[in-house]
């Protein structure tokens, strides 16, 4: 009998994603099964991304101009051997408990700065090595590398920017949104939370220019706005945006 391609067996071990005991199992059969099976497990971390061991394992593959980035901070950066997979690059999922992770991971040092700073290289190391399909955000790191990141992506179906730390989604980033809203992009799903429109942040202009690149998108078919800024009239601005179909 011919053996069945890696294809016929991804299907048959997908189906037991979330029974992790017996895909850890079938990772020991042999290599050909480990590999289909490795590339499953760290597909989605959710919430394992809060584990400083993960955090740990992901900072191990920051290329030389992302760790350069983090100098500034005089932290000691994982330097033990590489692990055997590269499992970042399975990675298609990236979800907010990734700043709870980060903070795990830096323990005792306090202040957003240096959370930020990590974050933000770990959100470009994504970017650079992994076929994400959703991606999570923490708004104040949204910067014009990310951002230029992002529009160069062609994987992303699924984006959530959210300002959970108190931070704030800075005008440039707003324009940089827009840019990836005006091109022929990926993009499908879109959720804006805890974002603040008032005048403070990103003006009326900023709102009115979101307002006229979600009207005239043609991809998203998920759209979801919060805002934190309860003196903020935002449907004055968004009125003349359809209901995505």
């Amino acid at each position: 009998m011919k053996p069945l391609p890696n294809e016929c067996y991804y299907i048959i071990f997908k189906n037991l994603r979330h029974n992790y005991k017996n895909l850890f199992s079938c990772a020991l059969v042999n290599r050909q099964w480990c590999r289909i099976v490795i590339s499953i497990l760290w597909s989605k971390p959710g919430h394992h991304f809060k584990n400083k061991k993960l955090i740990k394992i992901l900072l191990l593959s920051l290329n030389e101009e992302e760790q350069v980035q983090l100098i500034p901070f005089k932290i000691t950066l994982p330097n033990c051997r590489k692990p055997l997979f590269k499992y970042a690059n399975y990675i298609t999922s990236v979800n907010d408990d990734l700043s709870e992770g980060v903070r795990n991971w830096i323990r005792y040092k306090k202040g957003y700065e240096l959370e930020y700073a990590i974050e933000r290289c770990l959100i470009l190391l994504f970017l650079r090595i992994c076929k994400l399909k959703h991606l999570s955000l923490n708004g104040p790191i949204c910067d014009r590398l990310i951002l230029k990141n992002l529009y160069e992506n062609t994987t992303i179906t699924s984006l959530d920017i959210h300002n959970n730390d108190g931070g704030s989604f800075k005008s440039k980033a707003t324009y940089g949104l827009l840019k990836i809203l005006n091109k022929k992009t990926t993009l499908t799903s879109l959720n804006l939370r805890s974002i603040q429109f008032g005048s403070n942040k990103l003006g009326v202009e900023g709102v009115k220019a979101l307002a006229f690149s979600l009207y005239e998108n043609t991809t998203l078919t998920s759209l979801n706005i919060q805002s934190n800024d309860t003196n903020f009239d935002l449907k004055f601005y968004i009125q003349s945006i359809e209901i995505l179909q």
